[in-house]
């Protein structure tokens, strides 16, 4: 959950990894460093804190080296400080590394090493690996690509890391197991880093290596990768970019997370272009229209997934159920291969991820591959892991999502998960043709119904004000919006520190009305399609114990509105695809509390983006 960068060419290497690190901050901003190599000797820098006062610091220990690396943290081993921050040195001050991940038999091999003399300065997995490394090399005499590999046959856990030798300075030894990491590849220099970002104004080549590869990165040879287990030579393989610099800048907005909150009419659209064809009745999804028989005739499919992603995957239960009628079983993946679960040949597995990199979700596609099962993965970024351990998939085109709190990857998985259900239901003939086609033009209407639903920001903002010190918050939904009541607890959480719950509506009364008094902010959804009526009925409940209600409702509601303190319109649509429209305004809500709150909306405490460790 660390974001690396390294540089080595004909540049000057120490602004390109500062403007990497700052894109690759939605990683982990809990402390950063650098280490510079000017032609004589390493220079190093490094601090608690973000990137900007990296920055600060190091400015005068900026050369016209053209060989660097530099790290941003979120802490495992050892608490956010300056000592813990990486690069980490060996004890010779020699090899210099950068690592994403963890080692989990970090200890034994510790105290292996201070046996043999060595000390450690820090608290950190990441200081023993670099340690390790130069004991195989000194006892072994090995060149510093030949010990690293040696050394990773050692270790258990996960990392990217980049390794770098000063009595060899014309190289950088780069290798991942768990941790993503690519390879920029420009004319005569090569960058490194977690994703494709830091280097996209420079080059649109990228390799990224499979798990277990490692690389010579190296302007005097022929980039090299080789397995780390057995030292057999993989043909490298370019990928040629799909994002552009404009993707990844706040393009005027005051934070990316309210810059992907309006992405998403455009982004739902980019997600169905091509898929959807409302006017002829067909849905074409390559992934699934290969693999049509799997689905079919599964015994039942399971959804792995975490956070967001997971609240995706209810929503998807609902929906695959009611138009597809495959039974649905929906697993946090950071539970599902801890219970020894009952997986069959005949299931389908659904793996959801934004990054495509989800530590807990690759564990569980391999349990699920092992045991035979068939794996359709559902992720955003192309050529991540989880594009790649699946057996097929279908990606959304959200758009790198750079603030930590997801939005538009909600909304877009929902959207192929929609897709999918609608075709499974055409093959099985579960839903009419009337309301097959009827669904397809809905779900074309979606992005400017989204539009619509945005321009309830002021009207969020009112509401946020009257809330933003509210210590406790309860969100309610039922149906297809109960997962929607999940999200949106979670936002507020994640952003703004507020306890927040979900539940659904119905439960309130068997145990979360007790908390009920007029100092509860309670947010109620209830479009008028589905269970209106039951929904006003909870609501009166909660009037009747004073409590504060917040209703989303469908566009010119009159009888929520007369029970409501504060009320925030949507457009109409059909029970099955509201989720796509009620998440809006609750996703506004949380942004805005969160900043009247002085929160750093798109760097959340103790959170990173991509979750790469377990």
């Amino acid at each position: 959950m660390c974001g690396i960068v390294g540089y080595i060419g004909h540049r000057e290497a120490y602004p390109i990894i500062i403007k990497g690190l700052k894109r690759l901050e939605y990683r982990g901003y809990d402390s950063a460093g650098l280490i510079l190599y000017d032609g004589i000797d390493l220079k190093l820098s490094k601090t608690k804190g973000k990137v900007s006062d990296l920055e600060e610091i190091s400015k005068e220990i900026s050369t016209n080296g053209t060989i660097g690396m530099g790290h941003t943290r979120w802490a495992t081993h050892g608490v956010p400080n300056d000592v813990n921050s990486h690069p980490h040195m060996s004890n010779s001050g020699n090899l210099a590394i950068i690592h994403n991940g963890i080692i989990e038999n970090y200890e034994p091999l510790k105290k292996e090493l201070i046996k043999r003399g060595y000390v450690f300065h820090s608290d950190t997995d990441t200081e023993v690996l670099v340690n390790l490394i130069e004991e195989v090399q000194k006892k072994e005499k090995l060149k510093l690509g030949k010990a690293v590999q040696v050394a990773l046959n050692q270790v258990v856990g996960a990392y990217a890391i980049c390794v770098f030798d000063k009595q060899n300075p014309d190289e950088i030894i780069v290798a991942r197991l768990g941790s993503p990491l690519a390879i920029g590849v420009g004319e005569n220099e090569f960058f490194i880093a977690s994703d494709a970002s830091p280097f996209i104004e420079y080059t649109s080549n990228a390799i990224y290596l499979e798990d277990e590869e490692m690389a010579i990165v190296s302007l005097d040879k022929p980039l090299k990768i080789r397995k780390i287990k057995d030292d057999t030579l993989v043909d490298p393989y370019i990928q040629e970019l799909q994002m552009n610099l404009e993707q990844i800048e706040k393009g005027g907005y005051d934070h990316f997370m309210l810059k992907e909150i309006y992405e998403q009419p455009n982004v739902i659209k980019d997600t169905y272009r091509g898929r959807l064809h409302a006017n002829q009745g067909l849905i074409q999804m390559a992934g699934i229209e290969d693999n049509l028989e799997k689905f079919l005739n599964a015994d039942r499919i399971i959804i792995v997934a975490c956070g967001t992603s997971w609240h995706a995957g209810l929503v998807a239960e609902y929906i695959i159920e009611e138009f597809a009628r495959i039974s649905v079983e929906v697993e946090y993946a950071s539970e599902f291969r801890y219970r020894n679960p009952i997986i069959n040949k005949n299931d389908v597995v659904i793996a959801i991820s934004q990054s495509g990199e989800t530590a807990d979700t690759l564990a569980a596609i391999k349990l699920a591959k092992e045991k035979g099962a068939f794996v359709f993965g559902v992720c955003n970024v192309v050529g991540s892991s989880i594009s790649r351990e699946t057996h097929a998939g279908a990606y959304t085109h959200a758009g790198p999502e750079i603030g930590v709190a997801s939005t538009k990857a909600f909304t877009t998985q929902i959207t192929v998960l929609t897709m999918i259900a609608l075709r499974l239901a055409k093959a099985k003939g579960t839903l009419s043709n009337s309301d097959f086609h009827r669904y397809l033009q809905e779900l074309e209407l979606i992005p400017e119904k989204v539009a619509e639903a945005l321009t309830t920001n002021d009207k969020a903002k009112e509401i946020a004000t009257k809330f933003k010190d509210a210590p406790n918050c309860l969100y309610l939904g039922r149906g297809y919006n109960f997962p929607v009541a999940l999200e949106g607890a979670l936002k507020l959480k994640e952003i703004s520190y507020i306890h927040a719950e979900g539940y659904p509506a119905a439960e309130m009364k068997h145990g979360p009305i007790a908390l009920i008094d007029e100092h509860m902010p309670v947010v109620v959804i209830a479009p008028k399609q589905g269970h209106y009526d039951k929904v006003v009925s909870n609501i009166q409940e909660i009037k009747s114990r004073s409590g504060k209600i917040i209703a989303v409702v469908t566009k010119g509601d009159t009888q929520v509105r007369e029970l409501a303190d504060y009320v925030i319109e949507i457009p109409d649509t059909s029970d099955a695809l509201s989720p796509l429209l009620t998440t809006i305004p609750l996703q506004l809500l949380s942004y805005h509390i969160a900043v009247l709150r002085g929160c750093n909306v798109d760097q959340p405490r103790n959170l990173a983006k991509s979750v790469t460790v377990e």
